[in-house]
């Protein structure tokens, strides 16, 4: 028979050393205590439960408890158990803690672009998806999987990319991904063994998926922007100074990152016809095409043309970046080449939560969300413009018809001087120069970006008169 404190005791790890076995655990249980490893209010092993793990005596366990206790290193209560006392640790270990408010100077509000409002996850619908999928999941699904991932969240994604961004998918050809980082990162690698020049991207983007790129071997070139978008037309040498030998190139057609402006009709039919002309590869990064406010939605690229565009998309700014959920839609021909890089079996993306995801999907739960945050958010992106229009009318707005974030444009000269003085209000944004390309050839703009998904209800009041405060 299994004794009851053989299963339901706790972990601890500790060497006692010394002459005698009382005194070695005595001090190593104190020097434990003293240096942090043990946290106040931790609950330690049973006497028994310790000594079966050590291989001593339970007696020689309970008389160095009771040694510590006495010291008030330790506190032992009926029905509580042995616990470190709260008063344990040092005054110099207490002021190396975290302070509980934010100190002066830290951000108060945060107005950087790229995360949805947390506090709106929903937990209660999610944990309802999770206990359905996990009690109707196989026993095959908690091994080994497919590198592509789950099937059941590739059908799910199938289904709803069609019916919602017009993407023709085929669950064969997604493959699941660990947000669009792990993406790229993939794709960097199967450019590279292509032996694959430098791949262009735009003017104005994220630098951390340029890095991704250029550790994979592989620089990037960017084309030229204005204010219709991207200028494919660059990628097919009708600018001077054409990109005659770039095989790929990774854009936001529907919303482009940060400039906010959907790729112009034009321009999405010359990189189709450049990606046909050259067997060249389209990377659109579909980072936000829930979020659509004042416009009809921008159906996905890939539904012209799924020969030759990679669908990039994530649960990261519907749901939560925390659950590293990404996926692509892939052309046939290079689902192999993804699927050699990924490797053989999927170590990237937990199963459960791709069988929970895939429930939330299919059970009508993810598009009642998706619709319960758009509107919050339209309502928040509203606020934003009427408080600009009251107080600081000479700054223009733009990039507001979708998304998550809106572009500020300021006076030429202003935007290091702006960024600064948000700073000393609590205010944490980024200015437009932080996603500047360092090869870019447009003109620069003064502007800030400035999120409007990350700060919760409660707070958006007090980050708009923050920004308001530092506008000229």
């Amino acid at each position: 028979m299994v004794k009851p404190w053989a299963t339901y005791g706790v972990d601890l790890h500790v060497e006692p050393s010394g002459s005698g076995v009382r005194k070695g655990l005595t001090d190593a249980l104190r020097e434990a205590v003293r240096s942090g490893r043990l946290a106040p209010g931790t609950r330690l092993p049973s006497s028994r439960s310790l000594a079966t793990d050590l291989g001593i005596a339970r007696n020689t366990v309970a008389e160095a408890y009771s040694d510590l206790v006495a010291e008030g290193w330790l506190t032992a209560r009926q029905g509580s158990g042995t616990r470190v006392a709260d008063g344990a640790v040092p005054q110099s270990a207490r002021r190396r803690r975290p302070p509980p408010h934010p100190e002066p100077g830290r951000p108060v509000y945060d107005l950087i672009p790229g995360s949805p409002d947390l506090a709106s996850f929903p937990r209660t619908e999610w944990l309802k998806a999770a206990r359905r999928a996990l009690t109707s999941a196989p026993h095959e699904a908690l091994g080994y999987g497919d590198p592509r991932g789950r099937v059941e969240l590739r059908t799910a994604l199938a289904v709803y990319l069609a019916r919602a961004r017009g993407v023709r998918a085929d669950p064969e050809h997604i493959v699941i991904a660990s947000g669009i980082s792990h993406a790229l990162m993939l794709l960097g690698t199967v450019l590279r063994r292509r032996g694959a020049q430098a791949p262009a991207v735009e003017s104005y983007g994220l630098d951390a998926h340029w890095k991704l790129l250029a550790r994979a071997g592989l620089g990037t070139v960017p084309l030229p922007c204005d204010e219709l978008g991207t200028r494919t037309e660059a990628l097919t040498g009708d600018l001077t100074g054409g990109l005659s030998g770039v095989r790929a190139v990774l854009l936001t057609p529907a919303h482009q990152f940060p400039m906010g402006v959907p790729l112009h009709p034009d321009r999405r039919a010359a990189v189709l016809d450049w990606a046909r002309r050259t067997g060249g590869l389209v990377f659109e990064d579909d980072y936000d095409g829930e979020f659509r406010y004042d416009r009809q939605p921008v159906g996905a690229l890939q539904g012209l043309d799924p020969d030759h565009v990679v669908y990039l998309g994530t649960a990261s700014k519907s749901l939560a970046p925390g659950l590293r959920l990404g996926w692509m839609v892939l052309p046939p021909s290079l689902t192999p080449e993804v699927l050699t890089a990924k490797g053989g079996t999927d170590w990237s993306c937990g199963a459960l939560d791709q069988l929970t995801l895939a429930e939330f999907i299919t059970s009508g739960a993810y598009d009642r969300h998706v619709r319960s945050v758009r509107l919050r958010y339209r309502r928040r992106r509203d606020a934003l413009v009427d408080a600009l229009r009251e107080h600081a009318p000479d700054v223009r707005v733009t990039g507001i018809a979708a998304g998550l974030h809106a572009v500020l444009r300021l006076p030429p000269g202003t935007e290091a001087s702006v960024v600064r003085a948000a700073a000393w209000q609590g205010l944490e944004v980024h200015g437009l120069a932080r996603y500047r390309h360092d090869r870019a050839t447009v003109d620069p703009l003064d502007a800030l970006v400035v999120g409007y998904g990350t700060p919760p209800d409660h707070a958006w009041a007090g980050a708009l008169d923050a920004l308001c405060r530092v506008l000229p």
